[in-house]
């Protein structure tokens, strides 16, 4: 009897999988290959799928001070792959494993390699109709999966085959979607646009359709007519796409879009609008929420309205959930501190962003950059020079190099190095003159003091050592914790003895161990052996090792003073021309003309100070220089520029000689790393000089001096505009040289 029943059961379970064939289309077949395709295979893609989704928004990173893109995914265009099919028309029988064999699967391949295996183990495609109400689902994932593998033509095909072969489906509008962007994707922004007008046409006449395929299709639209630039387009499928908000994350994302765009466009009003609605929305992603009220912010005015800023980003600030944005919150507090002219809590700001835990690199940068902007703008340039160099030392010069935000400070902090060493230069070569010029007896005496206080600063941090071993020791190796582990005995107790050993030193010193080694004078006497030693060692306790270090060579001191006045000079130019601060310049000017002994530099320097104490409107001193140019030298460019500042009534053409000399000069100038002098003076003669050989030489010449105190760009357009000016002369062949040099 249980022999039958078994047989029986057999029999059943045949029956019923012989009924459940892919190619007999009945009840059993159609739901059994349903329901194994949506709970078995295909829920198995599904889940690889969306962990795929999952890592690549892991890995994408939003740069906010930038417009986002409106998908957010980082694709690679040098990896997209060219299909590769098994049988015509079809390519669905090819596995990933095969399209991309030299590649480590993805959560994607895997989700391609279960929605093949789902179609070709229950598609039940018969007379040319598919039966299998899941198959469609298949090719969706299928089509998905290879376009975030960026394997866009291959996924066109999947699509094309749904919408070929299920009219009737209710993936059909979706699918259409996924075709659209794939060919944002390859570039054909024209057929997506055509395609997805006729798809937007009947979603507007078909009630039916969920509110989040017409998200998907508005989103897509936007997507198409960002890449053409048509960005009033842009913004009528963004606002439409923002009407509802049933993907809270892309809904959030196209409405951050919609105001970074009126942002660009500086419709200031539109944009606050948009982000003063996102930060309020609460069923918007955190990060967007933050990053609105920070966009407020950009496009907020210096007014009355800052006030309220400021409180709503403290109180953003205070919220512990926010840490992670800490750094971009403080910053933008410090903006709106500094809009209110309330520098010293701008600064305040801009530190605790520069040092808030997880500070994104990029917005460092902008952190940094104001740092140093505030402090040049309060003439602390050596400061605002570190700021700078902090800058270019975290900004990632792959990514963010060729921002002419970078390439500027670039430029600044190039003037700034400058400024740098010739104040260091001056501040060394001071310090050494200064000895130079006092008595022995008084060199003796600074040096003695000096040395009493290293030896103070020496004393003090041992000290700080010793007692941080002590106390390290006392908390760590305390005798009296009692420790289960270790002997009773007094060694045997690791804690107790490293504790006696370290008390025993403090005390006593190094021992050596031998008898009487308690005597004092025996330890008295290994003492001051051990301070000979170290005397002998350290040479910074050594009176004479300052005194014999003091320069009395008179060429050696000559060249101190030489470096020193040089520097002076170039530091007058730098505050003068570059940075344009006038009271340091005059500085440097006056100080250089006290103690500048040379007749060929009395001239410059003259002219120099004539100009600055004009702009300050001080005409009494400005008058003294001018009246010693026109006396003492009446007859050169200086005085003829004073006489006659618009021009008129100057010789067009200065005699050969004279022209060789002045040339001569400015060539003395550019030797002496007076760039910038050069270029000025450069300026001023050319407009002299008719048809002279002299023209290209000074035009190289200018385009030389550029090339040590300009960015690449500028000397290389100088050089281009010799070589292109001068071509059959021996300049324009040299410029053309250099500039091949440079590529």
């Amino acid at each position: 009897m249980k022999l039958y029943k078994t047989f029986g059961l057999v029999i059943i379970f045949i029956l019923v999988l012989f009924s459940c064939s892919t190619k007999k289309n009945t009840f059993l077949s159609r739901n059994f290959h349903a329901v194994t395709t949506k709970n078995n295979v295909l829920f198995n893609g599904q889940q690889a799928f969306l962990k795929g989704l999952k890592t690549i928004s892991e890995k994408h990173e939003d740069n906010f001070w930038k417009r986002l893109q409106i998908e957010p995914i980082t694709f690679d265009e040098r990896t997209i792959a060219a299909p590769k099919f098994n049988s015509v028309g079809a390519g669905f029988n090819s596995s990933p494993a095969e399209a991309s064999s030299t590649k480590t699967a993805t959560s994607f391949d895997r989700a391609e390699e279960k929605a093949v295996k789902a179609i070709q183990k229950h598609s039940m495609n018969i007379e040319g109709y598919e039966k299998n109400r899941k198959i469609d689902d298949a090719y969706l994932l299928l089509g998905k999966s290879r376009y975030y593998t960026q394997r866009f033509i291959p996924a066109i095909e999947a699509y094309n085959y749904i919408i070929a072969n299920y009219p009737g489906a209710d993936l059909n509008y979706e699918t259409r979607v996924w075709r659209a962007k794939a060919n944002v994707r390859l570039g054909n922004e024209e057929m997506a646009i055509e395609t997805m007008n006729l798809l937007l046409e009947i979603l507007d006449d078909k009630e039916e359709v969920s509110k989040r395929v017409q998200e998907e299709a508005y989103t897509a639209m936007a997507m198409a007519y960002a890449e053409t630039d048509t960005i009033q387009k842009v913004i009528e499928h963004l606002t439409n796409a923002t009407k509802t908000f049933i993907n809270k994350e892309q809904s959030a994302r196209n409405l951050f879009v919609l105001g970074q765009i009126y942002g660009e466009l500086n419709h200031k009003d539109s944009a606050r609008m948009v982000f003063k609605k996102l930060a309020d929305t609460r069923r918007a992603p955190e990060k967007y929420k933050i990053h609105a009220n920070i966009e407020l912010v950009k496009n907020t005015e210096k007014d009355s309205s800052s006030v309220g800023l400021i409180k709503r980003f403290k109180k953003l600030i205070r919220n512990t959930d926010n840490r992670k944005y800490l750094d971009e919150l403080y910053y933008q507090t410090g903006i709106l501190e500094e809009n209110r002219d309330s520098i010293d809590n701008a600064i305040s700001y801009y530190k605790k962003s520069a040092a808030a835990k997880n500070a994104n690199s990029y917005q460092k940068t902008y952190t940094f950059e104001r740092l140093g902007t505030l402090n040049f703008n309060q003439q602390n340039y050596l400061l605002a020079s570190a700021y700078y160099d902090t800058v270019l030392q975290i900004s990632d010069k792959e990514k963010y190099g060729d921002e002419k935000r970078i390439r500027r400070i670039k430029r600044k902090n190039k003037g700034l190095a400058k400024l740098k060493k010739h104040e260091d230069l001056i501040k060394t070569n001071d310090s050494i003159l200064r000895l130079v010029a006092m008595t022995n007896d008084e060199r003796v005496l600074f040096f003695e003091d000096y040395i009493e206080k290293i030896k103070k600063q020496d004393d003090e941090r041992k000290q700080q050592e010793l007692n941080a071993q002590n106390f390290g020791s006392s908390t760590s190796t305390n005798p009296f914790i009692q420790n289960n582990n270790a002997g009773k005995w007094y060694f045997y107790n690791s804690q107790s003895k490293n504790f006696g050993v370290n008390e025993f030193k403090r005390i006593w010193g190094n021992r050596t161990l031998e008898d009487n080694w308690r005597f004092s004078d025996k330890n008295a006497i290994a003492s001051n052996e051990e301070n000979t030693d170290e005397e002998k060692i350290d040479e910074r306790y050594e009176l004479a090792s300052y005194l014999d270090a003091i320069p009395t060579d008179e060429e050696e001191i000559k060249t101190l003073k030489k470096e020193r006045n040089n520097s002076l000079y170039q530091l007058g130019l730098i505050y003068k021309e570059q940075f344009q601060n006038n009271s340091l310049a005059i500085k440097n000017f006056d100080r250089l003309s006290a103690l500048n002994q040379k007749e060929n530099l009395k001239l410059p320097l003259s002219y120099h100070l004539y100009q600055l104490y004009t702009r300050v409107s001080n005409n009494e001193k400005a008058d003294v220089h001018k009246q010693y140019i026109l006396n003492n030298h009446p007859e050169s460019n200086f005085a003829q520029i004073i006489k006659n500042p618009d021009g008129s009534g100057l010789t067009k053409n200065i005699k050969e000689d004279q022209a060789i000399k002045k040339y001569k000069e400015i060539y003395y100038l550019y030797k002496h790393n007076h760039f910038e002098e050069t270029v000025a003076e450069i300026k001023s003669f050319q407009q002299y000089v008719d048809n002279s050989e002299l023209i290209p030489k000074l035009a190289l010449l200018k385009a030389l001096a550029i090339g040590q105190y300009k960015s690449k760009e500028e000397y290389k357009k100088e050089l281009e505009y010799v070589a292109f000016s001068y071509a059959t002369k021996e300049e324009g062949k040299k410029a053309k040289q250099i500039i091949e040099l440079i590529k």
